[in-house]
């Protein structure tokens, strides 16, 4: 592969000690942190598992580790697999990634997350037809998950069916409105950042944040993809969603101004 997914990890209660997790991990940060023996014990003095040994191994951007101590654990839990397959993902080794993502599918068939993880597989392989089958199938479990909503729009982005992803965007906002503003890698469920058309991505996020009422992040995205390149500066003008905005100050300084392109 000649380019990197731009993925996040999506939070999941109940499932990492957060703890042991900083806020501020970034995915495909060269990892710069001299080995440390995991400790043994928690602060409450309970023994720390295999899993929670990977967490922090995780959390240390130590992903061949963190996959190795990972299936040092119970082979019968889907969740291992799992996480396992995402240390592999953050590595760039999808072959591997897809392989343990499918065990954990197969221990647990109805797990949605790992379902979303394989179809970040097969997006990131550019197989968006593949992916798209996978989210929608992580959906039939999971219909109230904003980040897998998302990650079907970016699917249909891909395949320039812009529509669908507009779609999909408004119900992934209407679900969660910090959907894409997440940064933090903590999670099981890997979310999908990586387009190769930036301006017209912003383009759509500006006009969903305008049609959902959130002026401030419409004229941020807005900006975005003026500076990135976008062109038909008609579109905010013309298109309907952007109609709470228009008369905003901002609105009006934005189409005024020739933003230098990044």
């Amino acid at each position: 592969m000649n380019r990197r997914s731009e993925l996040l990890l999506v939070p999941v209660l109940g499932l990492f000690c957060a703890s042991l997790w900083p806020q501020n991990a970034n995915a495909f940060r060269p990892d710069t942190t001299p080995f440390q023996k995991s400790p043994d014990k928690t602060e409450t003095g309970a023994d720390i598992t295999p899993e929670m040994r990977g967490d922090i191994f995780m959390a240390r951007k130590m992903y061949r580790e963190a996959a190795e101590m990972y299936l040092t654990g119970s082979h019968d839990l889907a969740v291992t697999w799992n996480k396992a397959g995402i240390a592999y993902h953050q590595q760039l080794l999808l072959d591997k990634a897809r392989k343990h993502y499918e065990k954990a599918i197969k221990i647990q068939p109805t797990y949605s997350e790992a379902i979303n993880n394989l179809g970040t597989v097969f997006y990131a392989k550019k197989n968006y037809r593949r992916a798209i089958a996978e989210y929608k199938r992580a959906l039939k479990l999971a219909p109230e998950s904003a980040s897998i909503h998302s990650n079907l729009g970016t699917g249909y982005f891909a395949r320039k069916l812009y529509k669908e992803a507009a779609s999909e965007y408004q119900i992934a906002l209407n679900l969660d409105p910090d959907v894409f503003e997440h940064r933090s890698t903590q999670g099981i469920l890997l979310q999908e950042r990586s387009v190769l058309e930036r301006a017209k991505f912003h383009y759509y996020l500006a006009k969903t944040y305008a049609k959902a009422g959130a002026a401030e992040r419409a004229l941020l995205y807005m900006r975005k993809c003026l500076e990135e390149g976008f062109k038909d500066k008609k579109k905010f003008t013309d298109e309907i969603d952007f109609a709470s905005i228009k008369e905003l100050p901002e609105f009006k300084q934005l189409l005024a101004l020739e933003p230098r392109v990044l």
